[in-house]
């Protein structure tokens, strides 16, 4: 199986992403968790950009043992010695050089011919090795470089001493294809190509990072360069954590794979996304909040009889717990009565179904249900209590300069629904006063109160009542995602039981006589 060298430039090419901006010790702390994860490589930042990122580049240098800490440097002395002053303390020191070879760079932003290129290029390296054993060349924006000149370049770094010869698509502009065959060109062509590493650093502009590097192992490159999360300019790098995945799932296609301690990339996923400030997308892959969750009920069947049928890879393998069934409207009865078995409920079918129509109702109001609604919902309808009354509509009118105004309509004894509209000094106020005069029942509120069930804008709210009648007294739950409903829900309840109490107390009561 061949060893793909993983270089990370979360702390370089990851902190250009806009708006992101490290400090020392945030920089120290990825530096050390990328540690434990396994990089080959670090490029710890560029030095000659200003003093505060040389100061950090060499606390991370100092901190680190296991890998080869990597510092950045244009073609010129001033950025290498930048780098050297950076790199003092490192266990294991490398320089990064890099030149832009294509012909739009070449005009537009060098302003010179291929010959001063290749001259600029040689100087720096040569310059670069007095110091430092181990050197990376890059040309930058190789995608568009043409194949002569590119080998022209190669075949000078080679001489020079270079360690590893990276060839970027700068701008991410290739295809998979494209990309691939520059690096069977090279290797089929350059003299001495085997005494370099061939490196792959892509860019997303046209999303095809993880694509194009895959490619370019297939044909021949030894090392990759990426981000933890993708993170970087524009649309940003190739993502370390999809490469490694890819080349683990599918070891037998690619016959490469990194040495990654990959349960050490879900923790370092989520230390990057919080310190950069930058949020992982829900569909991201391997990492995102949804990469392991199925709510489908088709997708939830399949999970529970045989993982593999939805999953070609485990969440214990990025260091997560396990797979989410996460409950929403296209659940099924099937993950629904298994969410009920973790629960520790052991219910009928009969109630089982009463329920899951419940649920349905609630997943219709909510994106997600949790374990909280679910346990809410069978205490809800679990408690058999006899319905002398239920609500069927509710119509309230608000307005700060205007009397609160409710309208229900509840089903009682009689076929015919009962409507009542009431004026009070709130909103509840007027819905309970309506229910007073549908029900025609005289009771005393001795207690409201209102929790969230689950966290969110949409989570459920459960309203708790106490109602009195002389000396029978009951309490009433409601629950729904408007806190409106769920107060009429909770007052009916409690006057239902407060019915059937009263019921009992009067049969006592002549009992007694």
């Amino acid at each position: 199986m061949r060893k793909i060298h993983v270089f990370d430039t979360t702390l370089r090419d990851g902190e250009q992403s806009p708006g992101v901006n490290l400090n020392t010790r945030e920089k120290v702390e990825i530096a050390y968790q990328l540690e434990k994860l396994g990089i080959d490589r670090m490029e710890a930042g560029f030095p000659a950009a200003s003093p505060g990122d040389l100061a950090a580049v060499n606390a991370v240098a100092r901190a680190v043992k296991n890998v080869t800490v990597i510092g950045l440097s244009r073609s010129r002395e001033s950025d290498i010695d930048a780098v050297k002053e950076a790199l003092q303390g490192a266990q294991d020191p490398c320089i990064h050089i890099f030149l832009a070879t294509s012909p739009i760079h070449r005009q537009h932003k060098l302003r010179m011919e291929k010959s001063q290129v290749l001259e600029t290029a040689q100087s720096a390296i040569r310059y670069a090795k007095k110091y430092f054993p181990k050197l990376e060349f890059s040309l930058e924006d190789a995608g568009r470089t043409e194949r002569d000149f590119m080998a022209e370049m190669v075949s000078m770094a080679i001489r020079e001493g270079a360690n590893v010869v990276n060839i970027p698509d700068t701008v991410g502009y290739l295809n998979p294809a494209e990309y691939g065959a520059i690096f069977k060109f090279l290797k089929d062509t350059v003299p001495d190509i085997e005494r370099v590493q061939l490196s792959a650093h892509c860019h997303n502009d046209l999303g095809m990072a993880t694509a194009n590097t895959l490619a370019a192992i297939q044909n021949g490159a030894d090392q990759i360069e990426g981000t933890i999360n993708g993170i970087g300019e524009r649309a940003g790098n190739t993502a370390i954590e999809e490469v490694a995945l890819a080349l683990e799932t599918r070891s037998e296609y690619f016959g490469a794979k990194t040495s990654l301690v990959l349960s050490e990339i879900s923790r370092t996923s989520r230390l990057v996304s919080k310190l950069t400030g930058m949020v992982v997308p829900g569909n991201k892959a391997i990492v995102g909040a949804n990469a392991f969750a199925h709510e489908s009920g088709i997708h939830q069947d399949g999970m529970l009889k045989e993982k593999t049928t939805y999953e070609i890879m485990t969440p214990e393998t990025i260091g997560l717990k396990e797979s989410k069934l996460v409950l929403g409207k296209h659940s099924g009865r099937h993950a629904f009565r298994d969410k009920l078995s973790d629960l520790g409920y052991d219910i009928s079918e009969e109630e089982v179904n009463a329920a899951f129509a419940k649920f349905k109702d609630l997943a219709d109001k909510k994106k997600e249900v949790s374990d909280e609604d679910i346990l809410a919902l069978l205490e809800e309808k679990l408690i058999d209590t006899p319905e002398t009354f239920s609500l069927q509509t509710i119509y309230v009118t608000y307005g700060n300069e205007a009397t609160p105004t409710a309208k229900v309509i509840i089903h009682g004894q009689d076929p015919q629904p009962i409507v009542a509209v009431a004026e009070g000094n709130g909103s509840v106020d007027a819905i309970y006063n309506a229910i007073d005069q549908a029900t025609g029942e005289e009771v005393t509120l001795g207690d409201y109160s209102i929790k969230a069930v689950s966290r969110g804008k949409d989570a459920q709210g459960e309203v708790h009542v106490v109602l009195s009648q002389g000396e029978v007294a009951a309490q009433g739950r409601g629950l729904s995602t408007d806190i409106l409903e769920a107060s009429a829900r909770a007052y009916l309840d409690a006057l239902n039981k407060l019915i059937e109490k009263r019921k009992t107390y009067t049969k006592r009561e002549h009992a007694n006589l």
